[in-house]
């Protein structure tokens, strides 16, 4: 038994990997984070690092054994993983060359028995190991599958499967939803609405329907601040908005002042307080409703996003989709044998799932998390991933790649599903849709972005997709490892 000592024993440049371990939290591009989500996943950069010095002996010379963490540091860097840093080829070749020269000419084994998302076997592969990876959580092997083995197995040809069969889906799915989500008369897009949760003024002498919004900014950038004014109308017993400082307008007002705070609940018509457990009370009564208050717009020809209020064709595109929900629902529950929208009971966690308490006892399960269009829109685009696979096999494309192919179009749905339900904020800061995992946990969102799947901006089917293209991009260049040489 080798009883020699690893460079990790003796020395690691902590502090250098780790700079580059929290710097790559901003990465986007090609990074498997954004492929689908994993809690626990570990830095590339450190999971890269700590493998190479794993793996390679201790020198027992000082100047050797510099020279062997400059290699460490040299390795660390998002840009080399990804083959954009000058010389990342060569330098990959030689941490490669170094590994076998510890292991007699051959490509040591690594096994990783808890994997995770795959950052550790995913950095041994691209070290040239020969890399072997377990989990014991299907979420985990279904990752672990798409991040190691099917780029292994197909590589580029995988791509381009891919990159087809998710247009097709797109296409597919436009075609049947595009009318809910109508264009603006000048060609502006509508890549998001914003909704506020009500609930009626429990003032007797008041009775007015309360938007719950935390705040009212809209855009809050340095050089761009938009934002919500609400204008209390107590004879219509209601709220009245209006769109404040995108034309150049003062805004005289605290858009962070919104209207509840932690369940409390103050009405702006008449100034009258809830506490929290008679807003939770109202919920559970099914006396809570929604309000579209506001449209977020993309022109292809202009710069940036403008808003406006909804108008009378937004909620008839909205009140439209309710009605074809039904029938497609009744479809689909016929042709799947089970109900396309998610039944499962939505059982109260006070660590991680608090949104229950809200709902009433029979809509207490996971497809109450959606709104009737996102409802719509989800099961048609399930729908579309489930054809795709059955138009592969009947095209004779080999069985093996078409389940590799409809995986990564299922995984671009999972999290098309966690931007589009009810617990998704808007993000002024960003002018963006946070998904439903900014946090881990299942909290009450008061006022919601619902995006357009076909919006092109954020997450709409579009952006997300691109994520999984880019990281299938990146996942395709890492040579293939021959076992036991």
């Amino acid at each position: 038994m080798n009883m020699e000592k690893r460079l990790i024993e003796e020395a690691f440049p902590l502090g250098e990997v780790s700079r580059e371990s929290v710097r790559e939290k901003n990465i986007r591009q090609g990074h498997i984070s954004t492929l689908h989500i994993w809690w626990a996943r570990r830095p590339l950069a450190a999971s890269r690092t700590t493998a190479f010095a794993a793996l390679v002996r201790d020198p027992g010379d000082e100047k050797l054994r510099e020279e062997l963490l400059e290699l460490v540091k040299r390795l660390a860097p998002w840009e080399v993983a990804s083959g954009e840093a000058a010389g990342s080829k060569e330098l990959l070749a030689k941490a490669r060359e170094l590994i076998r020269k510890n292991f007699d000419g051959r490509a040591p084994k690594v096994l990783d028995c808890f994997a995770g998302g795959g950052s550790i076997p995913l950095e041994a592969l691209r070290l040239g190991c020969e890399t072997y990876a377990l989990d014991y959580n299907p979420v985990a092997v279904l990752i672990l599958k798409c991040v190691l083995e099917y780029p292994q197995r197909y590589g580029k040809a995988l791509l381009a499967e891919v990159e087809k069969w998710g247009e097709w889906v797109l296409e597919e799915a436009r075609k049947e939803l595009a009318r809910f989500y109508p264009p603006d008369e000048d060609g502006s897009i509508p890549v998001g609405y914003i909704w506020a949760r009500t609930i009626p003024c429990q003032n007797p002498a008041c009775g007015a329907e309360i938007p719950l919004m935390r705040q009212t900014w809209l855009a809050k950038k340095d050089r761009k601040r938009v934002a919500l004014r609400m204008i209390p109308n107590p004879k219509e017993k209601r709220v009245v908005f209006e769109i404040v400082g995108q034309n150049g307008e003062r805004i005289d007002f605290d858009p962070e002042e919104g209207t509840v705070l932690r369940a409390n609940v103050r009405c702006p018509v008449c100034g009258a307080r809830m506490d929290d457990d008679t807003t939770r009370r109202l919920f559970r009564e099914g006396k809570a409703g929604q309000r579209m208050v506001a449209v977020v717009l993309y022109h292809p020809d202009r710069p940036g996003k403008t808003y406006r209020l909804p108008t009378k064709r937004d909620l008839e595109a909205f009140r439209a989709a309710e009605q074809a929900l039904e029938k497609k629902r009744q479809e689909l529950w016929e042709k799947w044998g089970m109900d396309p929208v998610p039944d499962e009971p939505l059982i109260y966690d006070p660590r991680n799932i608090w949104v229950t308490p809200y709902f009433p006892n029979e809509l207490q399960k996971f497809g109450s998390l959606f709104n009737a269009r996102q409802k719509l829109a989800l099961i048609a685009f399930a729908d579309k991933v489930r054809q795709a696979y059955a138009q592969m096999l009947s095209q004779g494309a080999d069985p093996q790649l078409a389940k590799a192919v409809a995986t990564y179009l299922a995984l671009s749905f999972d999290r098309l599903a966690a931007s589009h339900n009810t617990l998704c904020r808007w993000q002024p800061a960003g002018e963006k849709i946070a998904d439903v995992f900014s946090r881990q946990a299942l909290p009450m969102i008061w006022d919601y972005a619902e995006p357009n799947p076909f919006g092109g901006a954020s997450r709409s089917w579009d952006e997300l997709f691109k994520d999984t293209v880019d990281v299938i991009t990146h996942l395709a260049t890492i040579p293939p490892v021959e076992e036991g040489k």
